[in-house]
């Protein structure tokens, strides 16, 4: 006897209708595919020149129209490739029966009607503002979770019962609460589904001016930023995508974390830099290594700037009474210059122009000096000395010497002289901070700070000029090159000179930093150079601060707002902590910093922190046997965070629970968890986590707040001071 199946429940239904409308969704996605591929490879043979062994000047023409065209065609082709993981995401269905569905890209059928609406676009906005208070005109919300173009899942928020019809199925818990209970991963994902009201104001706010983006530990700031800098580009694409939109975070493990969010949202054109590679276009590296806290805050600090004056100005060859720097022989007649006629000339040249540009009038104004020390007798014009002087191999040695084409690195690394700190730092630094000072360049590699001091000495000192202007090259077809890709035009025209005072570096014309509260004045110098004509996103919480003098970076803060027009967000909910997580890190924090912005967590688990203490002998085991503990309790990842000194030895250490589940967990110092989450987070020595942070309190609180589940804490020895903060 054949069994008779059973009927579909309403979630088959309901996912049988929306797999109907994905399938049609991506039916027409492959056709704009094919499309798009045919023109651009149609691109590839239009206004193609027959000349293979020169170029006229109509072809170069052809060319380059050529390339545009291909270029807008494969540019869309992009788009249209890209794996969208969850392209369809949203359904909206309004009180007038009309049915919009959102997605990550718009997708259009034959006829011009939207298939898809872009998450970005006004009409979606109710998706995300719409409330049980204020619907829209929205009875049903729906959230359509989706694994490649397969729909697995339906999340329903009804908005409108009063307009909802008797067949208006509703399905699950709500999208928020299924997505804050998923496992976290490696990396970041994108909230577009989920972004929520006061989350999506930010993200729409207008490009001009500053938009400052505050709130506490897990309030979607990041993800928030991320989604604006994608909205930033659909809304003003020519202005953004031309000049360029930089994203800026703490470290290059923050970047790994977040660099698949923008590409999943269909951007790859916006530029990922920590704060420790923004200088990278000037300086041709990336710094990852963070000062002790000591240092940190001297070489962040404003006073960095006169003391970097001083250094630049400080001459290279002091010489003495007895060996003056410079000694050259004219006619039988020696002619010298002391360390203080020498210093004279370079700080008068200075004066006038960067150190690498001055070096012409920096020699003039030595050969006038000599001038002047020649005896009358020797009748010898200036020029007739200067040929004398100038063909010396002891004068070209010392000119050499006393005025070099200097590099940021060359300049900076003087300051491993606690004899050049102190001559410099007169004034500027007590005793302490100039050994501190000296004491931070016995490492061979830069820092994190050292970043922003060697960009502001590139600002100073000015590129090393080339005296070789390298000529452009044509490749034509068959692989020869063409210095001759002038025309008679251009060789007509006055030659453009290569300005030795022009800035370096990149400029953009959006810049988002995250993390603002731990930027550094000398960070914000930094990146103000990149931004001088650009509008800015800044995302941070003071609470969270690394930075010691808070006050300080208000000011730089306040300097690079100026009068420009700005907006302030705060968002107030914490979607990442459990609530009982939560309150043990508020009240830490609070205790030592009152004014904090602290957010409501709106979920709970009823799981409540687990506070250890153990002997520091048997620290290894008990964290071996906790981890492993852990991995069994949570499915996604676990991070342990440790104080820098203990950083390196318990990496290291032989924990055969690290090593089983080596893809979930991670061992990171407190300053390199700023903007990650893990599932599970232990925090062992809070006590050191505080003495070794410049931020002391507040760096605590950063690590007690990355876990999205369960929070362990291990004291070495006996309980913590920290633990005074706890009721």
């Amino acid at each position: 006897m054949d069994q008779v199946a059973s009927p579909p429940t309403a979630l088959e239904r309901e996912l049988a209708v929306e797999q109907a409308h994905v399938d049609l969704v991506y039916e027409h996605l492959a056709q704009a595919t094919r499309s798009a591929r045919k023109v651009a490879s149609q691109g590839q043979d239009l206004y193609r020149s027959d000349r293979e062994t020169w170029v006229r000047e109509e072809d170069g023409t052809a060319l380059f129209e050529r390339d545009a065209f291909a270029f807008q065609a494969a540019r869309r082709l992009a788009i249209l490739d890209a794996e969208h993981e969850g392209l369809v995401f949203g359904r909206l269905d309004h009180t007038d029966g009309e049915i919009r569905y959102i997605g990550r890209i718009g997708v259009r059928d034959a006829d011009y009607e939207p298939l898809v609406i872009d998450w970005r676009a006004r009409a979606a906005e109710p998706f995300y503002r719409a409330t049980a208070t204020d619907p829209m005109d929205v009875v049903r919300r729906r959230v359509l979770r989706c694994r490649n173009d397969i729909v697995i899942g339906i999340e329903d928020d009804l908005l409108d019962d009063d307009h909802g019809r008797d067949d208006l199925v509703i399905i699950g818990e709500g999208a928020l609460m299924a997505a804050l209970k998923r496992a976290r991963g490696a990396h970041m994902r994108d909230i577009v589904a989920t972004i929520q009201a006061e989350q999506d104001e930010a993200i729409r706010a207008d490009h001009a001016g500053v938009t400052v983006i505050a709130g506490g530990p897990g309030t979607g700031k990041t993800v928030v930023a991320l989604h604006r800098a994608a909205y930033l580009l659909y809304s003003n694409r020519r202005r953004f995508e031309r000049g360029g939109i930089l994203v800026v975070g703490p470290s290059g493990l923050f970047m790994d974390y977040i660099e698949r969010v923008l590409p999943s949202l269909g951007e790859d054109s916006v530029t990922l830099r920590p704060i420790g590679g923004v200088a990278a276009d000037t300086l041709g590296f990336t710094a990852s290594r963070i000062d002790a806290a000591g240092a940190a805050a001297i070489k962040g600090s404003l006073r960095m700037v006169p003391l970097l004056k001083r250094l630049v100005n400080l001459p290279l060859l002091d010489g003495d009474a007895e060996h003056p720097p410079l000694r050259v022989t004219v006619k039988g007649e020696a002619l010298t210059l002391d360390a203080s006629t020498l210093g004279r000339i370079r700080r008068d040249v200075l004066t006038r122009t960067k150190a690498n540009a001055g070096r012409a009038a920096a020699e003039a104004a030595v050969m006038d000096a000599l001038f002047e020390r020649l005896p009358a007798e020797l009748e010898l014009d200036k020029d007739v000395m200067a040929e004398l002087v100038g063909d010396s191999a002891s004068y070209r040695m010392f000119l050499q010497a006393w005025w070099p084409d200097l590099t940021a690195t060359d300049v900076l690394r003087r300051l491993a002289s606690p004899r050049v700190v102190a001559r410099i730092g007169e004034g500027i630094l007590d005793g302490s901070e100039q050994a501190a000072l000296a004491a931070s360049y016995a490492f061979e590699d830069w820092s994190v700070a050292d970043v922003a001091l060697l960009d502001e000495l590139v600002a100073m000192i000015g590129p090393i000029s080339s005296d070789e202007p390298e000529e452009p090259l044509l490749f034509l077809p068959d692989g020869t090159e063409f210095n001759e890709v002038v025309t008679t035009a251009d060789r007509l025209r006055d030659v453009r000179e290569h300005d030795p005072e022009a800035d370096a570096h990149d400029t953009f014309a959006h810049l988002l930093v995250d993390e603002a509260q731990d930027i550094s004045p000398m960070q914000w110098r930094m990146l103000r150079r990149r931004g001088s004509q650009a509008s800015w996103t800044i995302v941070g919480d003071p609470a969270q601060s690394s930075w010691p003098d808070p006050a300080e970076t208000e000011s730089a803060l306040a300097d690079l707002i100026g009068s420009a027009p700005h907006r302030d967000f705060r968002l107030s909910t914490n979607y990442r902590s459990p609530a009982e997580v939560f309150e043990l890190a508020a009240q830490v924090v609070l205790r030592d910093f009152p004014q904090a912005d602290v957010p409501v967590a709106v979920r709970s688990t009823g799981i409540e922190p687990e506070l250890l203490v153990v002997p520091e002998a048997a620290l290894e085991r008990r964290l071996d046997e906790k981890i492993a503990e852990l991995a069994g309790l949570v499915e996604g990842t676990i991070g342990v965070i440790v104080a820098p000194s203990r950083l390196s030895s318990l990496a290291v250490a032989d924990l055969p629970s690290a090593r089983t589940h080596a893809g979930r967990v991670s061992f990171l110092s407190p300053l390199n968890a700023k903007g990650l989450e893990y599932d599970a987070v232990v925090v062992v020595g809070p006590d050191e986590v505080v003495a070794e942070s410049p931020g002391g309190t507040r760096v605590l609180y950063v690590a007690l707040t990355r876990p999205t589940q369960r929070l362990v804490t291990i004291d070495i020895a006996e309980p913590g001071a920290w633990r005074a903060a706890l009721s």
